[in-house]
């Protein structure tokens, strides 16, 4: 099963890349609209998203990203996505009710979410994985925040400083203001795969407020199934 891991020097490490990416993606909301490139993807394409989209373009604050489908027609999806019959447990189908108040979505909604959320830096795309599956590849834009980091309030030393980065407001006697809080587009493997419902659990019992969340349920299997763009993680710089 998913476990919970000690407060480690790879989890630092996260959390200062975490930092980085969140506070690049608030910045960008001041210059959103007046330095944007046009961006185009390399070659004239036969795969659309929609019939009226060939491909999204949106700015995280870190860089400018077009996202569009794989234009190869004999593209696969990759083996270790392939797979019908992981063990369960831990690897059990997903229910699509995620908790109160949070919507679960789709592909296109991810893509709406990052045009009109992510690029006004009113929102974030929290990867929920633990990092050796982050590392395998992940939705361009994303940050790795695994379900371990909002377990265990009393004793985690990164809660409070990402809660305070997604926008929350600590109060020693009222507890967790989350009214201007950035809104999130929380995902992980799949369908098959619990560790957004941990994260989104763990958000919820914290005060996060469901309403501020989405689920995308497909993950990163969702993903790969339609040939979109998929990013390599790299630590960024200052």
């Amino acid at each position: 099963m998913f476990t919970s891991l000690p407060f480690s020097a790879p989890i630092s490490r996260a959390f200062e890349t975490f930092t980085v990416c969140i506070e690049r993606t608030v910045a960008a909301a001041a210059i959103t609209g007046a330095a944007l490139l046009v961006a185009q993807p390399a070659v004239a394409q036969d795969v659309w998203i929609t019939p009226e989209k060939p491909f999204v373009e949106f700015d995280n604050g870190r860089e400018f990203i077009v996202i569009e489908r794989d234009q190869n027609p004999d593209s696969t999806i990759p083996e270790f996505f392939s797979q019908t019959s992981r063990q369960c447990p831990p690897f059990c189908i997903q229910p699509m009710d995620a908790g109160p108040g949070v919507t679960t979505i789709g592909e296109l909604e991810v893509l709406e979410f990052m045009e009109e959320y992510v690029t006004e830096g009113r929102g974030a795309i929290i990867d929920a994985r633990l990092r050796e599956w982050y590392d395998r590849g992940t939705i361009p834009g994303a940050v790795n925040l695994s379900f371990t980091t909002f377990e265990n309030p009393e004793t985690n030393p990164f809660m409070s400083p990402v809660l305070t980065l997604l926008g929350g407001v600590e109060d020693a006697a009222t507890g967790w203001d989350f009214s201007n809080a950035l809104d999130l587009v929380v995902f992980c493997n799949g369908i098959w795969c619990g560790q957004s419902h941990r994260a989104i659990s763990n958000l919820l019992e914290i005060g996060y407020p469901g309403e501020k969340i989405r689920y995308y349920r497909g993950g990163m299997q969702g993903w790969l199934s339609v040939g979109l763009t998929v990013e390599t993680p790299t630590v960024p710089t200052q």
